[in-house]
């Protein structure tokens, strides 16, 4: 591996600003890693001419006495996340040659801070998925064994950090999009706060769901991105600047307390669980206070998930009928069939079935059974989490209850939506949730905990998982 592309994000800027190492020098590392290693699948679209201005342009920052922030860092954006004049396609054939004329506030925030963006990376279809599978430019392979997928849906941007391609990359998490595939390919991985971060110009799943966050090798780089891209923003109603984030992390563990529900640790495989217990075993044994606590209704979370997110995907895949959005389908002889041609021929198997199951519950006669009651039975969920961190720092979880299954290895849609049953009562609840590697299993695959914290306290989020760190030794990150 290149040595500055094993260099941490935040030692990467103390280089940085001790003119040790230029933007440009980073940049080039970060594009000749990408090239060396390409057959991993991370990125739809690398913009080389772009990463290498922009670099240049940090470097000119630099020399006129400029320090700190992201300045001259090389980082990577899911391509569901606007960026103008460079290709977003959600990894659909819909939008395979879409080009935004504007960008995302993220991205805007990255590019004020002098950020350098390299590419776009890989990712489930619309979002939609949890293997990385589901992109029409086919799979990316997990650094840590190629044979494995790498999670979804912002596969390509945990792989593209782990695989020490870039020092951070943006991802977007519906129901575990981040904290999933940070597990499966060992990085951090930041769920932030719902509202803490700007939607705008992130192409929609599901609108009450959806929240953008980092990826990182540590907590500590997860904290300088987040501080970066998070705030209120005006072109985003939700988006709140309630976030009060530290400078620097403490991984204070003595005092805490961390609470466990034995509801997020049901059907865990053995190497994960056992992960699990070490690390309550070390945070105990270093002076954390563990805590029973009960969320009683976590069991119904993955129902009301696929109920409330595939209504609000077909809402906002609707537009996508071949007129004004996407590609057009020829042959068709009304508007009708345009319709019906456009969105078979380019929507994929498994984003057709959650607008398909959108409709359903939507529709008039089931609106009451499913949605309704979904809507209802989230605000319980919502309630018991409240109460459950009323009396502890964090809840600690598996991430995920396997490590990363081989390709092509899962093929029952209900299965694959399990993978996802510990982190999906936390985006139905809006709070914020991180994924630590801890270690690895027998055959060598990552394993992340999940720390869950309170609305709008990701900083003291990003302690914990320092504080995680700190008692583990960093043993499973990539």
């Amino acid at each position: 591996m290149n040595g500055i592309t094993d260099m941490g994000l935040c030692s990467l800027i103390d280089a940085l600003d001790g003119k040790k190492l230029s933007a440009t020098e980073a940049t080039r590392a970060c594009l000749d890693r990408i090239k060396a290693t390409e057959d991993l699948n991370n990125f739809i679209t690398v913009c080389e001419d772009e990463a290498l201005k922009a670099a240049a342009a940090a470097d000119a920052r630099r020399k006129s006495g400029e320090r700190g922030g992201l300045l001259g860092v090389p980082i990577a954006v899911k391509d569901n996340i606007s960026t103008r004049g460079v290709k977003t396609t959600c990894a659909s054939a819909f939008l395979s040659d879409y080009v935004p004329p504007f960008d995302a506030t993220v991205v805007d925030k990255l590019k004020a801070a002098g950020a350098v963006i390299v590419g776009k990376t890989n990712m489930d279809e619309f979002a939609m998925g949890s293997t990385n599978e589901n992109s029409h430019f086919s799979a990316a392979h997990n650094a840590a064994d190629a044979t494995r997928v790498t999670g979804g849906s912002s596969g390509g941007s945990a792989n593209a950090v782990a695989a020490r391609q870039v020092f951070a990359a943006l991802g977007s998490d519906t129901g575990g999009s981040i904290r999933q595939p940070a597990s499966y390919c060992g990085t951090v991985g930041l769920k932030p706060t719902y509202s803490a971060v700007s939607r705008y110009g992130l192409i929609a799943f599901a609108s009450s769901l959806d929240q953008i966050g980092p990826f990182a090798r540590t907590s500590e780089d997860a904290l300088r991105v987040l501080g970066t891209i998070a705030g209120k923003d005006s072109r985003d109603s939700t988006s709140t600047d309630k976030l009060d984030l530290p400078d620097k992390l403490s991984g204070k563990v003595k005092g805490r307390t961390f609470g466990i529900a034995d509801e997020l640790l049901s059907g865990a495989a053995s190497d994960v669980k056992t992960a699990f217990e070490r690390t309550v075993a070390l945070l105990e044994d270093n002076g954390a206070k563990i805590k029973k606590v009960k969320l009683g209704s976590v069991d119904a979370a993955l129902a009301v998930y696929y109920v409330i997110s595939s209504a609000e995907a077909a809402s906002n895949l609707a537009r996508f009928d071949g007129v004004k959005y996407g590609r057009r389908a020829s042959g068709y002889r009304d508007i009708a069939e345009l319709y019906t041609l456009s969105r078979t021929e380019f929507f994929g198997d498994e984003v057709k079935r959650r607008i398909m199951i959108g409709n359903y519950v939507l529709s008039s006669g089931y609106y009451d059974a499913y949605y309704l009651k979904a809507s209802k039975i989230r605000t319980v969920i919502k309630r018991e989490f409240d109460a459950a961190l009323g009396c502890c720092d964090a809840i600690l979880s598996p991430t995920v209850p396997t490590v990363a299954p081989k390709i092509g290895a899962q093929v029952d849609p209900a299965a694959t939506y399990l993978s996802d049953v510990y982190t999906v009562p936390v985006n139905i609840a809006g709070l914020p949730a991180v994924s630590v590697p801890v270690g690895r299993s027998a055959d060598g695959m990552p394993i992340g905990v999940q720390a869950i914290g309170k609305a709008f306290c990701d900083g003291d989020l990003l302690d914990t998982a320092r504080a995680i760190e700190t008692v583990t030794e960093g043993c499973g990150n990539a």
